[in-house]
C-alpha cells in the first residue's frame, strides 16, 4: 500500500478482510488533481481510498476502502474514478466487488468533477448488477448521494455503533431528530428500512462478508462456490417438524452441517431468506415464518400465517439475486392469506404481484416444500407448481386449497345445522384440501415424511442440475 496500512483504518479493514498477505494495491500513487481553493496544498494520499484486489479463502475479490482521515473522508474526482476502475477490472475478471465505506460525502472543492466521476460509479454499479456480486460494508458515515451505492449493491452490512446510512440526516426530517428516531442508525436500517443484511462489530461484519463470499458464485457464469459435502445426504431431520413455525431453524436442519447464512436477518422476520448448502451446492432458501425462537428456545416474536408487504419485498430481492447468479431456489411454504391491515393494503396487491412475477420469471431450479397451510392466491404466489415450481413436496399435515375446510363448509352450507357443516368440512378436507388430493391432481409431486425432507430436496436439485428454460423473446418485463 502507498501509505502505512497499520496506521489507518481503511488499510486495517482490508488486511482483516482478506487472506493474510494477499492484497495488491492498484492506484496507490493517485492523488487529487484539482487546484481550486488551494487544494494543491492539502495532502491527499491515494485520494482517500485504497483500491486493489486479493483473495478470501482463495476466492479473488476486488476491494475499495475509504479513509475518513484524508480530507475529511470526502469523495473527489480521482477517488470516484479509482473505485470505478476497480469495477471495470472486476467485470472483466468476473470477481465480486467489496466496498468498505467511511465517507463524509462529496468534496465541495471539486463539485462538478466529483459529481461527474460519482455518476460514473453509479453507471459501473448498474452495469455490474447481475454480472458480479456487489457487497458494501458501512463503518462510518454513508450519507446523501453515497447512500445510493449500498442501494445499488446486492448485500450491505453496517457497524452497529458508529455507522450511519442516510439520504437525509435524521435531524433534517420534519418533526424528528436522532434522539427520537435515529433513521440513520444500523438498527433502523436493518429492521425497518430493510437495506442492511447484517449488523455487528467491525470484526463480526468482516467475518460475515468472508462467509458470504465463500457461499455465492464469483460471477453469473462461473460457479466455484461448491464444496465437498461431508454430511450424510440421507440424514434424517428428526426434529424438523418441531421447527415448522421458525423456519430459520428448519432450514439449518436441512443444510449441510446445519449452516444457514441469513440475508436481511432483522427485516420482515415473517419471511426467512438465506443461503444453505445441499450436497456442497449453494441453494437460496425462502420460507414463511410464524414464530421466532432465540438460542435458548424462548419465543422472541410471532406473526400471522400471511404474506406481508415487507416479506414480499424481502423475498423478491433475494430470488432476483439467486436467478441472476444461477443459484437454485428452495421454498418452505406455510401461508394462509395476505396481511389484512389498512397500512398493508396500500401496497399489498403490488407486492404480491411482484413476488408472483419474480418466482414465475426465475429460470433456476425451483423446489417447494409445503410444510403447513397453503391457502388461496397467497399459496399460488409462494412458488407453487402453477407458476413454475419444478418439484413440489408436501408434508402429511399440509393443508392445500382455497381456504380452511371448516370455513369453506360454513360458506357452502350456510343454512345447514352444525352437524352437517362438520360432516361437509370433513369431506371438503379429504376431497379438496388434503395433500393427497393435491397429489392426485398432480399439483404435488409427492407427500413426504418431514424427517426425509433433506434427502428429497437434495435429490430434486441433483436431478434439476442441468435444467434449461427459455422465456418469450422480449427486452424485459415491466413488473
Amino acid at each position: 500500500m502507498s501509505y502505512n496500512a497499520t496506521e489507518n483504518s481503511a488499510g486495517r479493514r482490508i488486511a482483516a478482510l482478506l487472506d493474510e498477505g494477499s492484497f495488491v494495491e492498484i492506484g496507490g500513487a493517485v492523488t487529487a488533481r484539482s487546484t481550486d481553493f488551494n487544494m494543491q496544498e492539502k495532502a491527499a494520499p491515494s485520494d482517500g481510498v485504497i483500491t486493489g484486489y486479493g483473495v478470501i479463502d482463495g476466492n479473488l475479490v476486488y476491494v475499495y476502502s475509504q479513509d475518513a482521515a484524508v480530507l475529511g473522508g470526502t469523495i473527489g474526482e480521482m477517488h470516484a474514478k479509482k473505485i470505478a476502475n476497480i469495477y471495470d477490472m472486476a467485470m472483466k475478471m468476473g470477481a465480486p466487488v467489496i466496498g468498505l465505506i467511511d465517507c463524509a460525502g462529496m468534496r465541495l472543492q471539486e463539485a462538478t468533477d466529483a459529481l461527474e466521476a460519482f455518476g460514473g460509479l453509479y453507471y459501473r454499479q448498474t452495469m455490474a448488477s447481475g454480472v458480479v456480486p456487489q457487497i458494501t460494508a458501512i463503518f462510518g458515515t454513508c450519507g446523501g448521494g453515497l447512500a445510493i451505492v449500498p442501494g445499488l449493491a446486492d448485500f450491505t452490512f453496517m457497524e452497529s455503533k458508529s455507522a450511519k446510512l442516510f439520504v437525509n440526516s435524521p435531524n433534517a426530517l420534519e418533526e424528528n431528530d436522532s434522539s427520537k428516531c435515529d433513521t440513520a442508525g444500523a438498527e433502523y436500517q436493518s429492521s425497518v428500512a430493510g437495506l442492511v443484511d447484517g449488523i455487528g462489530t467491525e470484526a463480526e461484519i468482516l467475518s460475515q462478508i468472508r462467509s458470504l463470499v465463500c457461499m455465492i458464485p464469483a460471477n453469473y457464469e462461473d460457479d466455484l462456490s461448491y464444496e465437498d459435502c461431508t454430511d450424510d445426504l440421507n440424514r434424517l431431520c428428526t426434529e424438523i417438524e418441531n421447527a415448522s413455525e421458525d423456519t430459520a431453524i428448519a432450514l439449518a436442519q436441512i443444510s449441510d452441517g446445519n449452516v444457514l447464512f441469513e440475508a436481511k436477518k432483522n427485516y420482515a422476520r415473517d419471511m426467512v431468506t438465506g443461503f444453505i448448502r445441499l450436497n456442497g451446492m449453494t441453494v437460496g432458501a425462502v420460507a414463511n415464518r410464524t414464530k421466532v425462537y432465540d438460542a435458548e428456545g424462548n419465543e422472541e416474536a410471532s406473526f400471522d400465517c400471511a404474506l406481508s408487504v415487507d416479506g414480499c419485498k424481502k423475498a423478491i430481492d433475494f430470488v432476483n439475486f439467486c436467478d441472476a447468479f444461477s443459484i437454485p431456489v428452495l421454498t418452505l411454504t406455510n401461508v394462509a392469506g395476505f396481511a389484512a391491515t389498512v397500512e398493508s393494503e396500500k401496497n399489498m396487491a403490488r407486492a404480491a404481484a411482484r413476488l408472483t412475477y419474480t418466482f414465475a420469471n426465475a429460470t433456476v431450479p425451483k423446489v417447494n416444500v409445503i410444510i403447513g397451510k397453503a391457502y388461496g392466491s397467497a399459496y399460488v404466489t409462494m412458488n407453487s407448481k402453477s407458476i413454475g415450481a419444478d418439484m413440489v413436496y408436501a408434508w402429511p399435515t399440509a393443508q392445500i386449497g382455497m381456504m380452511d375446510a371448516d370455513l369453506a363448509a360454513k360458506i357452502m352450507y350456510a343454512d345447514a345445522d352444525v352437524a352437517t357443516q362438520r360432516e361437509k368440512a370433513a369431506q371438503y378436507r379429504d376431497l379438496q384440501s388434503s395433500p393427497e388430493s393435491a397429489a392426485r391432481r398432480g399439483y404435488v409431486d409427492a407427500v413426504i415424511n418431514p424427517a426425509d425432507t433433506r434427502k428429497y430436496v437434495i435429490g430434486a436439485f441433483e436431478m434439476l442440475f442441468t435444467k434449461r428454460e427459455d422465456r418469450p423473446d422480449k427486452k424485459h418485463g415491466t413488473v
